[in-house]
This record gives C-alpha cells, structure tokens and sequence, in this order.
C-alpha cells in the first residue's frame, strides 16, 4: 500500500496514456450520420470530456475518472489542478463504428461513450465564436470572416438549410408522427363542431339537454344524448366517436353535462360582446327590470336593454335580454345596487342611460326609494316610464272590483267554467251542445285575458243554456241545483246579458290597445297615440254606449226566449219620525239604478285610472310631442317651435353638459321640415332621412335616437322551469340563446 498523499507524476502520464490508447480506434465513427458529408473524417473525432476545475471539488476527482477504465486507480483524493484542465483529445486505438471492437472495450468505456458521444469538429482548429464567444471587438471583422469559413458555420448552415427544405417539403423525421397528430386534430375538430351545433339548437328552441342518465345508448339520458346517438346512425365521424368511447380507447369523449355548460357560456360571451359593441356604437340606451321566482324559490331579476341600432340599415330598434340576476335584496336599494353592477360588469355608462321601464309596484317606481328614484338622482336624464301594459292591467283591476254588481258578474262567468271543466262527462256534455268557442277561466292577473273567457258566452249564450239544463238532469244535487241557477237566474237575466254586453266590448278595446303595447317595435309616439285613442274610446261610449249596449243585449234576449226587461226590487222606505218635514221620495227605476250604479261606475273608473296610471305619457307628449307629429312640425310657428327646443335641451342636460344645443335644434329643424315629405309614417322614417344625408343634422339626429330610445312597457316575464341543480350562469344562458338567436 502506498503512503503518498499525492498522486505521482508516472502515474498520471501512465493513466493518460491509456485514456489516449482508447480513444485513438474512435477517430471518425459516427460521419456516416452526419448529413453535411459522407466522407469520414478519421482526424476529426474526439472524446466529448472536459474536466471543469470550477466543477470540480477535490473530494469528488476519483468520480470523474472510474468510468475511463476499471484498471486505473487512484491512491489519493486529491490531483493536481494544472491536470484537471486537459482535454482528453487524442484518438483511440481502435474503430468505435465497428461492432466487434465494443465487445473488447471495457464497460465503464462503454457508458462514457454512450452518455457523452463523440463530437464533431475541423481538423483539430476551433473558431472563438462557435464556441466561445469574443468581445475583441476591434478584431471581430477579422474574427467573422474567419468563422464564416469554418467548419462549424458550414456544417450547421448545411444542415439548418436542409432542415428548412425538409419542413417545406412536410419530409421530416416526424412525418408519420405529425400525420397522426394533424388526423386526431381533425377528428376532434368536427366532433366539436357536430356538438356545438346540437348545443346551439337545443338552447335556440328552449329545450332541455339532459335526462336522468347521462350515458350513451340509455334509457332516459336526454335530447342531447338521443341527438347524438342518431346522428351517429349516419355520420362516419360521430360513428367513430362512439366506437371509441364504447371500447374505452379515449377517456375524454366531451359528451358529458361540463362541456355543455362551458359551450353554452362561451357562446354567450361571443354573443354578448356583439351586443355590447351594438350598444357602445349607438351611446343611447334604457334599461328595463322585471323580476320573478324561480322552482328554487329564488328571487331572479331579468335585465333588458334598448336602444336605436344605427350600424343597421335602415336604422332599427332593438331590445337586447342580457340575462339574469341573482338578487337577495328586493327593496329599492338593493334592485338598484344590481343594477349598477350589471352595468360595470358590461363596460357600460351608467349616464348613458335616457330610459327606464319597470312594473308599479312599491320597490320600483317608489317616488323617494325605488329605483327609478334612485337612478334619477345618479343621471336626470333618464326618464321613468311605468309598463304600459302593467298599467292597464292595473286600470282594469280598478274597474272590475269598482262595484258589488262588477264582482258578481265576473263570479258567474267563472263559476260557469269551473262546473264543465270540474268533470270529464260535464265537459263532454259542454262539447256536445256548444261546437264553437270554448269556456276559458278568468285569470287573477292578467285582466285582459277576461275578454277570451267573456267571448265564450258572449257569442254562444243559448248553447251554453241548453248545456247547463241538460247537466241540471243529472242525479247529483249539488250539479243540479247549480246548473239550474246558473241557467235560470243568471243567463235568463237580463241585466246579466247587458253586463256581459258591456264588459266584452270594454275589454275588447283594452285588449287590442294592449297588443299594439307589446309589439316589439312600438314607439313612444305610437303609444301614446293608441291611449289617446282609447280614453277617447270611453268618453264617446259613456255618452253612447249604454243605448248601443241595450240594443245588442234585446237580441241576445230575443235568441234566448226572454223578456228584455230589468227586475224589479221591492222598494225599502224608510220610516219616518214624527218631527220629519213630509216630502216626495225620487225614485228611480232599475234600468236607471244599472245606468248610474253599473255602467257610469265602470266607465267613470276606467277614464280616472287610465289618467291617473299615464299621466307620464302625457308629460313626453309635451317633452317630445313636438317631434311626433310630422304635420305638426312643418305647420307650428317659429317662436313656439323654438320654445320647444329649448326646453327639450333642459330636459337633456345634466350639470352643465346637455346631449343637444337648442339653438341649433331650432335651426336644424327649420331646414328639416321644408326637406322632408309628409309620406313619412314617423320618428324611424326621419332617423333614416337623417342617416341618408350623412349625418348632417347632428341635433336633430342626436334628439330623435332619444326619443326612440324610451321604453313603452317591459318585456314578458319569464316563466322558466328549471332544476335546482342548473346554475344562475346556465339559466341566464341558456335565456339568452333562446331570446338572441339571430347572434348565433
């Protein structure tokens, strides 16, 4: 055992030879994978082995050297670091490309090669920038030209040019691997598309995806499954997507109800955007809230935006239902909290705002803490309009409960309907006798729909008798006893017939008023005209109607065998003290009793509450009248139209910036009315004008985008049945797709 602490210098020049005895023999073995040449070049192969002293800790030489031969030792831990830094550059002995030579080659040879591999370079001359670098940069003229000859440069720009033919010519080594790839990519592209399309429809028609299973070939696993199993009975795509999934050769099939959802929102994001740039480019826009309860027993706020879509031609209104909104506080500040975080979230201005429609009730259209309030104190401009429809909803409730005679007459109608309709053999007997028009129930909140239910027995009141004494043959007595009522004390009566008479033709007007109010096109100018139209409706048949009325109702009488005479009441007299002054009691008769009592009742009460619930419409008429009425405009004088455009421009300002300058409103119109005809239906047909010519009445194009930007009533509310496990997000899109389709 030897006792130096370093190792000799003998026995590293001993070691060192070895080392350069193997590598000699590997001179040139891997030029045959070289695509730059050919030929080998037996002079230009070295051993890939660079002793690091930075790398290198004199506790860990031995390490570095066991794997060059199992017969070299080293005695002690340390070497000396002049011989760490040489390079292991001489050749081997023997030809590394020849197979027989690896069986005599010692294995830690072996693994050095393998790990390390033998390094190309030019004849033993290496280039500073190839490997290096240099920042001699007053010599890196000479230093370029110099690589740019080298063996390095010339063999890797071979070889990168040869790479680049080969992308070109799709010729790469992964030729067959990237086929694979880009066949998957297509198989999984038109998969999607196939889903998406199915995701599209389902949500357009308002259909539900999902069943109580949710796997492929099962019973009761949904449209959306079912959709996909016939399609699959005829497209070779959606054919081979279930072969996979049945032999469980993909785990991902995207079926299953997590990418329905994440379809549905993203095409929801696409579509909301379209929307939001429509209602950016126009500027102008209202807001309209409606809420209602979901199966959940979840308060869910629907949000509805309007505005004129000036990038349409022609220009158009449109009304966009951006979806739904979770609320958990329904008082005024709360609805109007989510509002402005519905508007942030969009990206949208909340002083933008020139309209706002809501129902009557207490929480919106509260004069000092509901919504339209609270909006009014943020931006002035936005004017409150209550529902037009809701509003004669409510005026016909008013008129129905306004009178004892009103109610009873309402009762029958609905007692009548709920004795056929109560028994499959009572309603048989009701077809039997009656062919036209069938018995409707009397809805509690929707008034107007009182006309369909009216209509039956308007029109058919003699069947509906012979039907009702047929059914009071019958053996049960409760039946008998109320169908003998009905038929003998109720539609032989004639101040019943008179009533129905009356009623019908009240609710028919209301009820075609009401869907002009719903169309979606309706302007503010149009309705108001309608409501006009119907309180002057009432004014005439206050002072007509009666008479007409009798008229219709002696020939119903007639049809039905009765005498078209009012019942008399026996008449209750008071009795008199003895101190009382003797004088002539008035009487009245019963027809003048249903005169006063019922019909002025009723018609009375309809023309207070219709002004009452539209004084807001008056109030735009004398705001905007002025632009309504196209032969009004081009009659009215010059100092009252500019009048009117000043006090258009108050109405448009807020602080001290206004949407319209007054004096240029007045002079604008003055050329506007001379340039337009009278064939013009309205406020659209001007915008459009304005629109042809460029622009060029900025005011008067600023004035009449406001104007139909104002809300009339709000949308239907939506009665959507859903599970408890469906999301707010999924409702809200799926809402969304049925209402917007036209975006898809």
């Amino acid at each position: 055992m030897s006792t130096r602490k370093f190792e000799s210098g003998y026995s590293k020049r001993k070691r060192h030879k070895k080392v350069e005895r193997l590598i000699k023999p590997q001179e040139g073995a891997l030029d045959k994978f070289s695509s730059g040449s050919k030929q080998k070049h037996n002079d230009d192969v070295v051993l890939e082995e660079v002793f690091n002293k930075n790398d290198i800790d004199n506790n860990t030489i031995e390490k570095h050297h066991c794997l060059v031969n199992e017969e070299i030792s080293i005695e002690d831990d340390v070497m000396d670091e002049r011989n760490i830094n040489e390079k292991i550059s001489e050749p081997f002995s023997f030809n590394i490309s020849d197979l027989v030579n690896w069986e005599n080659m010692n294995q830690n040879l072996r693994d050095l090669i393998v790990m390390k591999g033998p390094l190309f370079r030019n004849d033993g001359v290496q280039t500073q920038l190839a490997h290096d670098g240099a920042n001699d940069w007053k010599n890196i003229g000479e230093k370029l030209r110099t690589h740019e000859v080298s063996y390095d440069h010339i063999t890797n720009l071979s070889r990168w040019i040869e790479m680049e033919i080969r992308f070109q010519k799709e010729q790469t080594i992964d030729k067959s691997v990237q086929e694979q790839i880009n066949k998957d990519r297509e198989h999984w592209r038109q998969v999607l598309l196939r889903i998406i399309s199915m995701v599209r429809t389902l949500a357009e028609n308002n259909l539900a995806f999902r069943g109580d299973n949710e796997k492929i070939y099962r019973e009761n696993n949904g449209i959306f499954l079912n959709l996909i199993q016939m399609i699959a009975e005829f497209d070779p795509v959606m054919q081979e997507h279930i072969r996979r999934i049945q032999n469980k050769e993909i785990h991902y099939h995207y079926l299953g109800h997590k990418i329905q959802n994440e379809l549905i929102l993203m095409l929801v994001d696409e579509i909301k955007k379209i929307i939001i740039e429509k209602l950016k480019e126009s500027k102008y826009f209202s807001v309209t809230l409606d809420c209602t309860l979901d199966l959940s027993h979840e308060e869910q706020m629907s949000i509805v935006l309007r505005c004129v879509d000036i990038s349409a031609s022609p220009v158009k209104v449109e009304e966009f239902f951006l979806g739904f909104l979770l609320v958990d506080d329904t008082s005024g500040k709360g609805l109007f909290n989510e509002l402005v975080n519905a508007l942030n979230n969009l990206e949208l201005d909340i002083d933008d705002i020139r309209g706002q429609v809501y129902d009557n009730s207490a929480n919106m259209r509260g004069k000092y803490k509901g919504v339209q309030n609270r909006l009014l104190q943020v931006n002035p401009r936005a004017f409150y309009t209550p529902c037009g429809c809701h509003s004669l909803n409510l005026a016909l409730c008013d008129m129905a409960t306004c009178c004892t005679r009103a109610k009873s007459f309402f009762g029958v109608v609905q007692r009548i309907y709920t004795l056929f309709s109560s028994s499959t053999k009572r309603w048989k007997i009701f077809k039997d006798n009656v062919n036209g028009l069938t018995l409707k129930p009397l809805s509690q909140t929707r008034r107007k729909s009182h006309v369909e239910s009216i209509r039956a027995i308007r029109f058919q009141a003699p069947q509906i008798r012979n039907a009702l004494l047929e059914l009071a043959r019958v053996d049960d007595p409760k039946t008998k006893s109320e169908a003998e009522c009905l038929a003998t004390y109720e539609i032989e009566n004639f101040e019943f017939l008179l009533g129905m008479v009356i009623w019908y033709e009240v609710l028919n007007n209301v009820n075609r008023v009401n869907k002009h109010l719903q169309t979606e096109d309706i302007h503010i100018d149009v309705a108001i005209d309608h409501l006009k139209g119907l309180i002057s409706f009432f004014k005439s048949y206050r002072e007509t109607g009666f008479e007409s009325a009798v008229i219709d109702a002696k020939e119903i009488a007639s049809e039905l065998n009765i005498e078209p005479i009012f019942r008399e009441k026996r008449v209750i007299r008071r009795k008199k003290q003895f101190d009382e002054i003797s004088c002539e009691e008035m009487t009245e008769t019963a027809e003048e009793s249903f005169w006063v009592n019922y019909f002025l009742y009723v018609v009375d009460q309809a023309l207070s509450s219709l002004q009452n619930r539209f004084e807001q419409f008056q109030e735009y008429d004398d705001i905007f009248g002025f632009l309504f009425d196209l032969e009004k405009l081009k009659s009215i004088d010059d100092a009252t139209l500019k009048c009117r455009c000043i006090n258009l421009e108050n109405y448009l300002k807020h602080n001290i910036v206004s949407d319209i300058d007054g004096m240029e409103l007045f002079s604008e119109l003055k050329i506007l009315r001379e340039a337009i005809s009278t064939k013009m239906n309205g406020a659209a047909d001007v915008l459009n004008y304005i629109k042809r010519m460029n622009s060029c009445f900025a005011n008067v194009w600023v004035a009449y985008r406001i104007l139909l930007t104002i809300p009339v009533t709000k949308n239907k509310v939506w009665g959507l049945k859903i599970a408890d496990s469906l999301r707010a997000s999924e409702l809200s899109g799926l809402a969304l797709l049925a209402t917007q389709k036209r975006f898809i």
